[in-house]
């Protein structure tokens, strides 16, 4: 590129106006910093620069590496710099006029040449600063001293780990890159893993582990997750943890800009020999190629020099930077298969018994108790596993299809016509089980209802299997870290198998419970008699349940309020307690009664509740005191209420309006039963609510699902709800710290208690 070209865009990058400097007052960058580079002998490099008046370089930002197989650069010794208050790094160390700084080379190899990479950054006092300079240059090498000669200095003799008898083992020691082997690669978007291979004798130290990145116009370093290690009491270091044979640390980046790129990230690392040789710190620049980032970014430039790698885990206090749930499943996907397989397997069992996969009982019970006396064991195994393994098929293709496109396939069944049409057939399937067709209906009518309930109850595993693949698409769409994880995953890498295969694992996982509900219901159920018609006639009553669980998503709380008393109050003149209970009556017939008066009186108030306008199922009559029913957000009136946003346009202005302040967005939708979980159980909580008074809490209200609520999901990486996103000063995401799935009021306050002092 021409000089006065680069020195333009360099104006328009600068932070103070263009209009206010005039380009040809700067100088090319390889004018203001001019450097020679001579080898002082076969194993020191002297690299000089002349730093033109007006301008001057950081000393923290000098890098140097070597692509000449068998050459290490050892640590630089470098000269002490002016101390400054930077106006775009805060404090620094700075060099004007001349510096040398001399490279130790650690060569194991013949070789008559060095390709050296070195990066370099500075200023001029104009107030721009140039971006970072890299340079490739060969450099001649006098050969190495003959056989017999002193060991190389780098090894031991570097201040690190240094031992007197070190030179006696120099001859064994492997060239450090063979010694510990660093690779690099991207596991998606915002999120790189690097991988250390040990050779034998060797080990490395955790507390060196640390990365850099110079170039941060498209990414910052947001956390570094190293593993614990094994403890050692080390003769040079003391009490410290190292590694052996293999470490892979996943590093998280905060994207800046969206655009795929190439990334030239620093790793610095140090380990020893167990024979007592300790390699001095080492510095080697990788470049690793990062993929789009199709969910983007905040518009905001960083304020300040962002902390990386360990001065970031530091300054939270602590050395082990925080991971998300999902994001740790998907590193652990990624590294790991087969046991992430049988994790996730896990993770499926543990969501079978949430709210969000209980609805799927009744209609897998409903299904078995519709074969009436002719079921068996062998039968409602049958059963069970085609509806389990069309709902864990269901879940994949739908997972694969979030994954790849952002599309939520289940949340675009989520509509008023769907769920509606969904819950009538409940009710339909529910009257064939109290046997009240031939009551309510024509007959031709009736005819076709037998029919179809007759195949969908489990005559025909194709009807069983329609009923897992709808149940997998309406009952459960709730957003959890497992389900999240492997979306990750998919939309990372690309890789739809091994995404498809953790969504399979995790849906047969979800659906074990079901297999094992359903074969004992088709071992215990009766064979003949009034006994089938009363169990029957429960399967009935759970069906009913459901299609009003279901209506709670579109119709208002008051109406469902109403139904739940009304089904209530149904079920208490079924067993009977509006009837006399004869004498001599047995115990049994007496429990009913009790039973039924009891759902009687429920019934009554959940009515009386629902007139009053009363909201809330477990208070019905809360609507008499003039509550209806609400879920407060705090004692005191006006006090941490959510604002709702639709828009990215809204988030924005709101963040904007937060004036750097901490601001959470909770993604919500009417269909989504653990956000319900969070509205109604955890943000009311008083330790909760002190949690959030300093936050600007926004709301981002999906239930309709509409193209302006899928590009603002879709512009943030969001698949569905609940979700809840963290914000920090800079107007950017702390994507480490997303929260997936329903939370726990205390462990809720424990996670905006870590993530606080990072947005802060």
């Amino acid at each position: 590129m021409h000089p006065r070209l680069t020195t333009l865009l360099l104006l328009l990058l600068a932070w103070l106006p263009a209009s206010a400097i005039d380009e040809d007052e700067l100088l090319p960058v390889e004018e203001a910093f001019a450097v020679t580079i001579t080898a002082q002998d076969a194993q020191t490099l002297r690299m000089t620069w002349d730093i033109a008046d007006g301008y001057y370089m950081y000393r923290g930002k000098f890098r140097f590496e070597s692509l000449t197989d068998g050459i290490t650069i050892g640590e630089a010794i470098m000269p002490a710099g002016e101390k400054k208050n930077d106006e775009f790094f805060g404090p620094v160390e700075t060099y004007r006029g001349r510096i040398a700084i001399d490279l130790p080379l650690i060569r194991t190899a013949s070789a008559e040449s060095l390709d050296l990479r070195f990066i370099s950054q500075g200023c001029a006092d104009l107030g721009v600063c140039y971006p970072p300079n890299r340079v490739t240059q060969t450099i001649p090498l006098p050969p190495m001293p003959a056989a017999g000669s002193p060991a190389p200095t780098g090894l031991g003799t570097s201040g690190f780990g240094s031992n007197p008898s070190a030179s006696l083992f120099a001859a064994d020691a492997l060239p450090v890159d063979e010694a510990f082997h660093f690779e690099l690669i991207a596991t998606g978007p915002d999120s790189l893993l690097a991988r250390w291979t040990i050779a034998d004798g060797y080990y490395l130290y955790r507390d060196k582990i640390e990365f850099l990145l110079f170039d941060e116009s498209f990414a910052r370093i947001a956390s570094v997750n190293l593993p614990p290690g094994e403890p050692k009491v080390d003769e040079h270091f003391g009490d410290v943890f190292v590694y052996y044979d293999q470490v892979e640390v996943p590093v998280q980046l905060t994207r800046t800009r969206a655009d795929a790129t190439t990334l030239s990230v620093t790793g610095l690392y140090q380990g020893c020999k167990d024979a007592g040789i300790c390699y001095p710190p080492v510095e080697k620049i990788l470049d690793v190629s990062v993929p789009e980032m199709l969910g983007g970014v905040a518009s905001q430039e960083p304020e300040a020099a962002p902390v990386t790698g360990l001065e970031a885990q530091e300054e939270r206090g602590d050395d082990t930077p925080f991971v998300s749930e999902q994001d740790r499943l998907a590193t652990a996907l990624s590294t790991d298969t087969i046991a992430a397989l049988f994790l996730f397997f896990g993770f499926g069992l543990l969501l079978a018994f949430t709210p969000c996969v209980f609805p799927m009982v009744p209609i897998l019970s409903g299904i078995i108790a519709g074969q009436g006396s002719s079921v068996t064991s062998k039968k409602a195994f049958v059963l069970s596993l085609v509806y389990v393994l069309a709902m864990a098929l269901t879940y994949t293709v739908a997972g694969v299809i979030a994954g790849l496109f952002g599309y939520n396939l289940q949340a675009a069944f989520q509509n008023p016509w769907v769920l509606g049409s969904f819950a009538a057939f409940f009710v339909l399937l529910s009257l064939a089980m109290f046997g009240f067709y031939e009551l309510q209906l024509p007959t031709a009518l009736q005819s076709k209802l037998n029919a179809l309930s007759s195949r969908q109850s489990g005559g025909s595993l194709v009807g069983v299997a329609i009923m897992g693949f709808l149940s997998a698409l309406i009952v459960g769409p709730c957003v959890a870290p497992p389900l999240a994880a492997a979306l990750i995953y998919i939309s990372q890498t690309g890789d739809p198998v091994l995404g498809g295969l953790a969504l399979f694992s995790l849906s047969m996982g979800m659906g074990a419970p079901l297999v094992v509900i359903g074969t004992s219901a088709g071992k215990l159920l009766p064979r003949a008699g009034g006994w089938m018609n009363a169990v029957k006639a429960v399967f009935g009553v759970g069906l009913l349940a459901l299609a009003i669980w279901m209506l709670e998503r579109i119709v208002p709380p008051s109406l469902v309020l109403a139904l739940w008393g009304f089904l209530a109050l149904s079920c208490g003149v079924y067993l009977g307690a509006l009837e006399p209970v004869p004498d001599g009556s047995s115990g049994w017939r007496k429990l009913w009664k009790s039973l039924g008066v009891i759902l009687l009186i429920i019934g009554a108030a959940e009515l009386i509740g629902a007139a009053a306008g009363g909201r809330d199922v477990l208070k019905p009559l809360s609507g008499l005191s003039g509550s209806g029913g609400t879920v407060t957000m705090s004692a005191e009136a006006g006090k941490n209420s959510f604002v709702t946003v639709k828009s990215l346009e809204d988030l924005t202005a709101r963040i904007e309006a937060a004036n750097g302040g901490p601001v959470m967005l909770d993604f919500y939708a009417d269909w989504c039963v653990d956000c319900k979980r969070m509205e109604k159980y955890t943000f009311p909580e008083a330790p909760v609510v002190n949690a959030l008074q300093n936050v600007t809490l926004l709301k981002a209200d999906v239930t309709a699902n509409d193209a302006v609520d899928q590009a603002l999901m879709k512009e943030l990486g969001v698949i569905g709800p609940p979700a809840i996103l963290f914000f920090g000063p800079n107007g950017q995401e702390l994507r480490q710290y997303r929260l997936i799935g329903y939370k726990k009021p205390a462990a809720f306050v424990e996670h905006i208690e870590r993530v606080y002092p990072a947005a802060l």
